[in-house]
C-alpha cells in the first residue's frame, strides 16, 4: 500500500509546508518561546477506547481541513499489547472520526524499532485495518534517501544532524496518537514527545547512537520534535506502564484518555497522571517541568513553559474529579 505514487500524491496535496518548515528556523523558535500562551488539555475517564477518542475530539473541538490529507503518527515501536504499542481500537476510532470530518485522504506513517517495521505492522494487523478503512500505510523504514529532510541546526545535541521523513515535514495536518508510559532505557517517559523517535532513520546507527548518549538522550528526543508539529494529540491511558517500558513494564489500569494540541502540555499531564498512580523513583522524584524531555522542549519553544498555562477540560463529573487530582499534581510539580 505504501507505493511511491501514493507518497508523492500525498505530498502534492499538501496545502502548505510553511508551518512545518518554519519550526526549523531558530528565529521562529525564539519568537515562539517568548509568547505567552495557554492551552486546553482534555481529560476523559473511560475504559472504552472508542468513546475515549470520540470524547477527546469532541471536547477539543477538533476541526480538520475538509478535503485535505491527514497523516497519523502512532506508536508501533513493537507489536506488544497497549501500552506497548497503539491499540488498534484507538487507531480505528481515530481514523473513523477523521473520515467523518470529511478528510480526503488518511495515511498512517511509522517506523518501528528495533523490530522490522513491516513485521510489526503485520503482527498488529495494520495492513488489514488500513484496507478496511481505505487508509494508506507508509513504512518509513522503506523510504528512499531522497525522502528524508534535515531537522535543522537547532537540534544542537545531534552532532551529525538528524533527519525525518519529508512526508512528515511537509504534512499539512498531522495527528499524533501516543501511549502513556515510562521508558526503561534512558528516555524516562514515553508519550507525545518520545513518539518522534519513530521519525528518525533506522540506518546508520542513528537510534543506537541516541540511546547510547546517556547524558543528552532525552534532549535529543525533544529536538526531533522541531521537525514537525501535530495538529492535535490523542494519548491512550486506559492501561499505562508506571515503571519499565516501552514494550513491557509494570502495567496499571488507569482508564483515562488525554488530548491536546500542545505536546509539552500533554506530556506534563501524562507525568502528573503517573505521579497520581504512583510511579518509579525518577518520575516521583523529579518536578514535572524539570524532566529533560519537557525542559528541552520548553527551551526550544515547542509549547507552553509551565503548568499554570494548562486548562484542564472535562465533560462529566467522574472526569472532572480525576482532573482535579491531576491539577493538584501539576501545581505541586
Amino acid at each position: 500500500m505504501a507505493s511511491k505514487i501514493t507518497r508523492r500524491e500525498f505530498v502534492r496535496t499538501s496545502v502548505s509546508s510553511v508551518a512545518a518548515l518554519g519550526a526549523l528556523s531558530p528565529l521562529a523558535v525564539v519568537s515562539a518561546r517568548v509568547q505567552s500562551r495557554r492551552t486546553r488539555v482534555v481529560v476523559v475517564r473511560t475504559s472504552d477506547r472508542r468513546k475515549g477518542v470520540t470524547e477527546v475530539l469532541k471536547l477539543l473541538k477538533v476541526q480538520v481541513p475538509r478535503g485535505g490529507s491527514i497523516l497519523i503518527k502512532p506508536n508501533f515501536n513493537t507489536a506488544d499489547l497497549a501500552p506497548g504499542s497503539t491499540h488498534n481500537d484507538t487507531l480505528r476510532q481515530l481514523i473513523t472520526e477523521l473520515w467523518e470530518r470529511d478528510a480526503r485522504a488518511v495515511t498512517i506513517g511509522e517506523s518501528s524499532g528495533p523490530p522490522v517495521t513491516r513485521k510489526v505492522m503485520e503482527d498488529k494487523g495494520i495492513f488489514d485495518l488500513a484496507k478496511e478503512l481505505k487508509t494508506t500505510v507508509v513504512n518509513f523504514e522503506e523510504l528512499a534517501e531522497t525522502d528524508w529532510v534535515p531537522v535543522g541546526p537547532a537540534a544542537s545535541h545531534w552532532p551529525n544532524g538528524v533527519l525525518i521523513p519529508r512526508l512528515v515535514a511537509e504534512s499539512p495536518f498531522t495527528v499524533s496518537t501516543c501511549c502513556l508510559k515510562t521508558h526503561g532505557f534512558g528516555g524516562v517517559l514515553s508519550m507525545s514527545l518520545k513518539l518522534a523517535v519513530g521519525l528518525t532513520p533506522k540506518t546508520g546507527g542513528v537510534r543506537r547512537q541516541m540511546h547510547g548518549d546517556k547524558e543528552h538522550m532525552r534532549r535529543r528526543i525533544a529536538e526531533i520534535n522541531l521537525g514537525y508539529k501535530p495538529a492535535f494529540i490523542v494519548m491512550d491511558g486506559v492501561e499505562v506502564f508506571t515503571d519499565g517500558g516501552p514494550s513491557s513494564g509494570n502495567r496499571v489500569t488507569a482508564n483515562v484518555f488525554v488530548g491536546g494540541t500542545d505536546r509539552i502540555a500533554v506530556d506534563g499531564v501524562g507525568v502528573a497522571i503517573l505521579k497520581e498512580l504512583g510511579s518509579n523513583s525518577t518520575i516521583m522524584g523529579t518536578k514535572i517541568f524539570e524532566h529533560d524531555q519537557i525542559a528541552r522542549a520548553v527551551q526550544l519553544g515547542l509549547g507552553i513553559t509551565g503548568a499554570d498555562q494548562i486548562d484542564l477540560v472535562t465533560g462529566d463529573a467522574e472526569s472532572r474529579a480525576f482532573a482535579d487530582k491531576i491539577k493538584a499534581r501539576l501545581a505541586a510539580g
